[in-house]
């Protein structure tokens, strides 16, 4: 969704400039025009050469240098932006935008533009804490600025504390969101669920699949990035929270049904990604079964059917994970579940099995349609997947 974008980056004069690098860097692979703006103190930390090789564009550092196509008009770059993207942002870069000063061509750029604006401040604990600096992104959040929360970690001091810059994955996550706000699900609530649910025996064992969570969390991030509000209630899974989404953690399908059935409430689609767990002990030892048990047998029950019981006035999306007559158990799946769409994979393909990032489906529809589609990357599914939901609609 990066491809064609024209992404003004704004880096300023805090130790974190160099990790601007990594972040021009992704977003021009990813297929974005990024046009990097620095201010003077930003160029005592990381040299305009470094951004120019990799952005493959002119680096801008003076208003009034004839240096590319925007330096003779400013309000050029601000009309041509499609976000503006200030990471690292210093408490005073953030002070001069809350007080509306444009005394540089970065200042100039977010004071001309109508392209959403996003803040990723870094700084000393005690100068992000200050009560000014609060108060001014207090202003920028009320006038529509995107801040992307600084983390907590090693700070330049030697100290620890709130003001270290954001993961990239982070500032990207939170470009991509932005930049899908007014795109085709906007204003539709998704739910999705992933990951492999754990039906527990005792405090330390559980009877468990090999799912990844992969396909539902790639689900979430492309539906938040078409613009649609997104809930992920997540399975354990060793995957990063996508940003940008409200994350529910579950473990078992017990919880899983419980949480689908709040969030769905208010649902537009709702997307059943994870590989709930078709059984579960009758009971759970309270206490670790110890190794010198003789031979152990548990009595397993059915654990719930959360896309059949959990009623609703929203679009059913499922997925079906076989081993042997793919087409024929997917139908199955779709019509006993009344669902509206279903995905099948054959988990027996190679690239298509548990913890791959790709995956090859077959798309089945609520008439019977049947859509093949080569082996792609789960993304790419994902935004397959959504192009049906939207259709839907």
């Amino acid at each position: 969704m990066l491809a064609k974008k024209t992404i003004v980056l704004g880096i300023t004069g805090s130790i974190a400039a160099y990790k601007a690098a990594n972040i021009a860097s992704e977003l021009t692979q990813a297929g974005a025009r990024v046009e990097v703006v620095m201010t003077e103190s930003a160029t005592r930390f990381i040299t305009p050469l470094t951004l120019r090789s990799l952005t493959g564009r002119p680096v801008v550092t003076d208003m009034f240098e004839p240096a590319t196509e925007y330096s003779l008009e400013h309000v050029a770059l601000a009309e041509a932006a499609n976000v503006v993207v200030i990471a690292p942002a210093t408490a005073n870069t953030i002070a001069k935008l809350a007080a509306g000063i444009a005394d540089d061509m970065l200042t100039c750029t977010v004071l001309a533009t109508n392209a959403p604006v996003i803040l990723a401040p870094a700084m000393h604990a005690s100068m992000l804490q200050n009560p000014v600096t609060q108060d001014n992104l207090a202003k920028l959040k009320a006038r529509g600025f995107t801040i992307v929360e600084p983390g907590y970690g090693h700070l330049a001091s030697g100290k620890a504390g709130w003001g270290r810059l954001a993961d990239i994955e982070t500032i990207i996550g939170t470009i991509k969101q932005v930049l899908g706000r007014k795109d085709d699900l906007s204003g539709k609530r998704i739910v999705v669920t992933a990951g492999g649910t754990q039906e527990p025996i005792d405090p330390v064992r559980h009877i468990g699949n090999r799912s990844s969570g992969k396909m539902g969390y790639a689900v979430a991030e492309a539906a938040r990035d078409r613009g649609a509000t997104v809930t992920l209630i997540s399975a354990p899974t060793s995957l990063p929270e996508p940003v940008g989404t409200v994350v529910v953690q579950v473990q078992t399908a017990s919880q899983m049904k419980e949480a689908v059935a709040k969030a769905a409430a208010r649902a537009d689609v709702l997307i059943m990604a994870a590989a709930v767990a078709d059984y579960q002990p009758k009971d759970t030892a309270k206490n670790k079964i110890k190794k010198e048990t003789p031979d152990l047998t548990l009595e397993l029950v059915r654990t719930p059917d959360i896309l059949a019981e959990v009623k609703g006035d929203f679009i059913r999306v499922g997925f079906a994970a076989e081993s042997e007559n793919l087409v024929a158990n997917a139908k199955q799946k779709l019509q006993k579940k009344q669902l509206d769409l279903i995905i099948a994979n054959d988990i027996t393909s190679t690239g298509s099995g548990f913890g791959a990032d790709t995956n090859q489906v077959t798309l089945i529809d609520r008439k019977g349609k049947v859509e093949s589609l080569p082996l792609l990357t789960k993304r790419e599914v994902a935004d397959r997947i959504l192009d049906k939901v939207v259709k839907l609609f």
